[in-house]
């Protein structure tokens, strides 16, 4: 039997849902409670609705409205959530911009995602403002002091026209499926994509993490170190806590003793962040006896070396929760709940709503799942999580989206019970001599050597083995390890054909927005 189509039942209906909606109604309930902590001030939610709404009218007066795509590069100050959320109260979309990149990386991103308008913080002008004027997209600041000039002409404040604009009353509703953000892929595989995420994927997102995932309370105390512009910091601290309602410390740059000092005066009880991150509290918790008041960690981003995670508990009394996600999956797949024992070596089951599998990971065009458990393959995911797609290519979109699974480009394992492993990159797999190196086993055998702080192997084309393994080791302050050294014994700890020929002691690794290695860098760099 068919029937006619109706508006109610085949319509996209009347319901509407905002992103802004996380703010607004924290400042609705609790205006005097704390949303910021930033260089010795406190930001009341009030507050910081108040100056977001006038930053929406100033937006606003400049043309930008639902559809629009306001560009930020905005470091972790608060304007960032001003700018972040008064964007999103007038329907329009953000496009978040990597802190690092340059004038070209910046004008391509302007470029492709269509920016309407450029939002930048005065430290990234030297980079934006001519990336912005290759684009042909209007600029304003945030941060400048008033006399400042670029190329000889005055920059434009959006401190200023808030002042003189017209506060919005209230966000405005949107569709839920409606494009809310563009987060740009870091580029690893190729040139970056824009993945659009929806208002419905990421509310859903926070709900499913404040409901099963995290334990978070009105009165708890987040570390904002993770960058915002990312879709962990985004998701996991910034929308997450604001939707509670607890308070977050906001820090522009990681510097391990700096971070330990606020953690301590603020009273932190909650810290997220990539395995670099935790690394370095560990070495800034051998200076002081000084320790906040965690109840606990979570960590994602990139594998956290077991090595590291024992540090940290060891180090600060706090467990330590693994998760899974991308840029294209808003982010979160799975997780350790702290709601259940923790799952070590794993990064925990899916989460509500999401089905996680593993696939044949070589099969193209179709997905071949694979039902027995422990068997390795490419993790595919899907669920109310996945993106919208890629802005503006659609080609790949359908190579990364087969059968409605979303393919991860991530090699892992499942048990009976449903916890995932992660082994490692399909792109980051070495084969040396035929025979297949998941780097991430190898690095974790790596970090409990004496004196490595993180490690990273790779690998280097060769005439005769195909690739070479080879490792760079980041020492740990005032270490000097001695790179033969290391090699006897990783001959001694893993296979022939998984040990690294060669030892590199580096200064520092190249690291992506993720927080992840770029393994690609040190390949070309080693090469």
């Amino acid at each position: 039997m068919t029937h006619n189509p109706d508006p109610a039942v085949d319509g996209r209906g009347c319901g509407t849902l905002s992103i802004a909606s996380i703010l607004a109604e924290s400042a609705r309930r609790t205006p005097d409670r704390p949303a910021l902590h930033f260089m010795g001030h406190t930001v009341s939610y009030g507050e910081l609705w108040h100056q977001t709404r006038a930053y929406a009218g100033a937006l606003a007066e400049r043309g930008i409205g639902p559809g629009s795509r306001v560009a930020m590069i905005v470091p972790n100050v608060p304007d960032f959530p001003r700018v972040y959320y008064a964007a999103l109260s007038l329907g329009a979309v953000v496009v978040p911009v990597h802190l690092l990149f340059k004038t070209d990386e910046i004008a391509f991103v302007l470029e492709d995602s269509g920016a309407d308008l450029a939002v930048v913080a005065a430290p990234m002008l030297g980079e934006a403002a001519p990336a912005a004027a290759r684009a042909g997209v209007p600029l304003v600041t945030v941060l400048a002091p008033e006399d400042l000039e670029v190329g000889g002409t005055p920059v434009a404040r959006l401190e200023d026209e808030a002042k003189a604009a017209t506060p919005i009353e209230r966000h405005l509703p949107v569709d839920p499926l409606a494009a809310a953000t563009v987060l740009y892929t870091s580029g690893t595989t190729g040139t970056p994509k824009g993945a659009v995420g929806s208002h419905l994927a990421m509310i859903e997102q926070v709900h499913c993490t404040l409901l099963d995932s995290f334990d978070v309370r009105p009165d708890d105390v987040v570390f904002g170190g993770l960058p915002l512009f990312h879709t962990f910091g985004q998701m996991a601290v910034l929308n997450v806590a604001f939707r509670r309602g607890a308070s977050i410390i906001l820090l522009p740059k990681f510097e391990p003793d700096e971070v330990l000092r606020l953690l301590v005066r603020h009273g932190a009880t909650l810290f997220t962040a990539v395995p670099t991150m935790f690394a370095g509290m560990i070495a800034a918790a051998a200076k002081t006896g000084d320790r906040p008041p965690l109840r606990y960690a979570v960590s994602g981003g990139a594998a956290l070396p077991a090595a590291t995670l024992e540090g940290f508990e060891a180090a600060y009394g706090a467990e330590v929760h693994e998760g899974y996600g991308l840029t294209e999956t808003s982010p979160t797949c799975t997780f350790n709940s702290v709601y259940e024992p923790i799952r070590p070596g794993t990064v925990g089951r899916p989460i509500w709503g999401v089905e996680v599998a593993v696939a044949e990971a070589e099969t193209e065009g179709r997905i071949d799942l694979i039902d027995e458990p422990g068997k390795l393959g490419e993790v595919v995911v899907r669920g109310h999580n996945l993106m919208k797609g890629y802005l503006g290519n659609p080609e790949a979109t359908e190579a990364a989206v087969v059968d409605g699974w979303f393919r991860t480009g991530d090699l892992g394992t499942m048990d009976a019970e449903g916890a995932l492993t992660i082994v490692d990159r399909k792109k980051d797999m070495i084969i040396r001599n035929g025979y297949n190196v998941y780097p991430t086993e190898v690095e974790a055998v790596l970090a409990r050597f004496p004196g490595v702080s993180m490690a990273a192997v790779f690998g280097v084309p060769h005439e005769v083995h195909g690739q070479e393994i080879h490792a760079a080791v980041l020492p740990d302050e005032g270490v000097s390890p001695d790179a033969a050294a290391i090699v006897a014994h990783m001959k001694e700890k893993v296979a022939a054909y998984k040990y690294p020929r060669v030892v590199h002691v580096v200064d520092e690794l190249p690291i992506g927005p993720s927080g992840k290695v770029v393994k690609r860098r040190l390949a070309e760099r080693f090469s």
